[in-house]
């Protein structure tokens, strides 16, 4: 199909930019453009403040004393964004002990106690319960549930679906039951009796997932193709659930700029409006809902906003002598994001 003017023109223009943005011109010389003497050693600037910003991440998190939490702590969770406030409590301290991860000041980490915390609150983390994940990936939440005597039920993306969306990739997929298994958390046989998998397009849920205790989605709503969709998502997720079950789900934040974001994109950025109006609409079809909190932290780290590149960005010497990852925010495609967390309970 042949081009319109207009996207000639945009092509053309693209073609200029790219060349003016050169560091060097076709002779190996220095590109004397004034784009390029603005643009040149801005990656170089990315790395310093990333430099510094994981070093604080890195002394605070070795300040830190060691904790050793005999018991869950009982904690009322909000909807909420990741808080440094959040990741350096004892109640986060236990769950990290109990899935055996090393403390760094990561939001992923963040996104793993916020499950497991909200679903201590209503005491579904026990034998016998039903559990259902949407878009698990590689997650270790299935060993740990069902170590605890919980009927797991995993699911993924088809894997000949998920070239399309940019998991395939990255590793972000559960391709076979066994790549969900963690042996550190589980014996394989239990794990075997109490964990299955299924295929399951989050657009499209199965009416056969039903009468299930609790069900999760971790940064998974964001991939399906629009702000619309994975909204629609969060609703109908809720069919899958008994009376008086339980839904926890956590995604991506807009929480810089009210007025523009990423949508009908692989990964969307939900802002504070998103939010009201999904907690709205959940109460009024009769659904419980926690406050609705927006507050971002105080802390230094909730004030560091990491840039590009990430690990995957970089070279393997680059990544070594840079690249340790430690943020609770970050920049993606012009969006300044942090993780936030829903729950949801179904009336009795």
């Amino acid at each position: 199909m042949e081009s319109s003017d207009g996207d000639t023109h945009d092509t053309d223009l693209n073609e200029k930019l790219l060349i003016l943005q050169r560091l060097v011109n076709n002779y190996g010389q220095p590109n004397p453009s004034v784009i390029n003497a603005i643009a040149r050693d801005l990656d170089f600037i990315k790395l310093n403040i990333k430099f510094f910003g994981y070093e604080l991440a890195t002394r605070m998190a070795e300040a830190l004393p060691p904790r050793s939490i005999p018991a869950p702590i009982e904690h009322p969770l909000t909807w909420k964004p990741t808080t440094q406030a959040d990741l350096e409590s004892d109640w986060a301290a236990y769950w990290l002990n109990e899935l055996k991860i090393g403390f760094i000041y990561h939001r992923k980490l963040w996104e793993i106690v916020y499950l497991l915390q909200a679903l201590h609150n209503y005491r579904l983390i026990r034998p016998g319960a039903r559990g259902l994940g949407f878009g698990c990936g590689n997650e270790p939440f299935p060993s740990y549930f069902a170590n605890a005597g919980v009927n797991v039920t995993i699911t993924d993306l088809e894997p000949s679906n998920r070239q399309s969306i940019g998991w395939a990739e990255t590793g972000q997929h559960a391709s076979t039951l066994e790549s969900s298994f963690v042996a550190s958390l589980v014996k394989r046989d239990d794990f075997l009796n109490f964990a299955e998998l299924i295929y399951v397009d989050m657009n499209h849920i199965p009416n056969t997932l039903r009468e299930y205790d609790f069900c999760w989605s971790i940064c998974a709503l964001e991939h399906l193709g629009s702000i619309e969709k994975g909204l629609a998502f969060v609703e109908n997720a809720m069919d899958t659930l008994r009376p008086g079950g339980v839904a926890v789900h956590t995604t991506e934040f807009n929480f810089y700029d009210d007025n523009t974001t990423i949508d009908n994109w692989g990964c969307v950025f939900f802002q504070r409006k998103h939010f009201l109006d999904l907690a709205n609409r959940l109460r009024a079809k009769g659904y419980e809902i926690p406050e609705v909190s927006f507050d971002l932290g105080s802390g230094p780290l909730d004030r560091f906003i990491d840039l590009p590149p990430y690990s995957h960005q970089v070279s393997q010497d680059v990544r070594k002598m840079w690249i340790t990852e430690q943020h609770l925010k970050l920049a993606h495609d012009g969006v300044a994001s942090t993780c936030y967390g829903l729950i949801i309970r179904k009336p009795m």
